[in-house]
């Protein structure tokens, strides 16, 4: 493992599945993590206690991407408890209710909240990273293999994750003069609590395009971490799949 010593690192969306998987590995490669969650309370405590129980370092902090103040409020409570912030991963997204469901019968209110969080919370995480986070830092956006290969029924939470993943590259060209990165992370599908809340033909139709089988956490888990790292130093602008060869 790449070690991250002396780092801080914020994860969103922490308290399960993906971002809780990075989290766990950022612990363990020595990163003080900041475990954020927007209504899981108890998970989120959980994860800091069992990164704890290892001898990491860790605190749950609440914010809620639909609203910015939380956001710059979670970069402000990082560097009253840390000094600082080094890495930021960019993990929290929503799905639509109701997902799949067809282009023709999304309502405005569906589509307002599916770029509230995956497109407008994203904007302004990276413009408080951008603000905030030192020279020679690290933002990673973890999206979705879904903007490459664009499943039907799932327009809005993809075309979120598209804007996102635009914002990500003009960021990577604004910061590159501090050495800061900016890469995406394309998520296929992984086995976690919102993957199984999902209808089941859309579980086997997803995983049916998915030559590899179904992925962990901790795959995505293992990516970010190479990012995050030394290694991952001269590596911007990029977008990442893994994805177990979904097509």
């Amino acid at each position: 493992m790449a070690s991250l010593t002396g780092k801080v690192a914020i994860v969103t969306g922490s308290s399960r599945g993906i971002g809780r998987a990075i989290a766990e590995r950022f612990a363990a490669d020595d990163a003080s993590v900041v475990v954020n969650y927007a209504r899981s309370a108890d998970e989120a405590h959980r994860v800091v206690a069992g990164i704890e129980a290892k001898g990491g370092k860790a605190i749950a902090l609440q914010a809620d991407f639909g609203i910015v103040a939380d956001v710059r409020r979670l970069f402000r409570d990082t560097i009253a408890k840390f000094g600082r912030v080094d890495i930021v991963v960019n993990n929290a997204w929503a799905v639509a209710r109701g997902v799949p469901k067809a282009f023709s019968e999304i309502t405005e209110d569906e589509f307002e909240a599916s770029f509230t969080h995956n497109a407008r919370g994203s904007f302004f995480l990276m413009q408080e990273a951008a603000r905030t986070i030192g020279d020679h830092g690290r933002i990673i956006n973890v999206t979705t293999a879904g903007t490459s290969i664009c499943p039907p029924g799932f327009s809005i939470y993809v075309g979120g994750k598209c804007a996102m993943e635009a914002f990500s590259t003009t960021l990577a060209a604004e910061l590159a003069a501090r050495g800061i990165t900016v890469n995406i992370v394309s998520s296929g599908a992984v086995e976690t609590k919102t993957f199984r809340d999902l209808p089941g033909e859309v579980q086997t139709m997803l995983e049916q395009r998915t030559p590899l089988g179904m992925g962990q956490p901790r795959d995505i888990a293992g990516m970010v971490a190479f990012l995050a790292g030394e290694e991952g130093h001269w590596i911007t602008n990029e977008k990442i799949r893994v994805d177990g060869g979904a097509r």
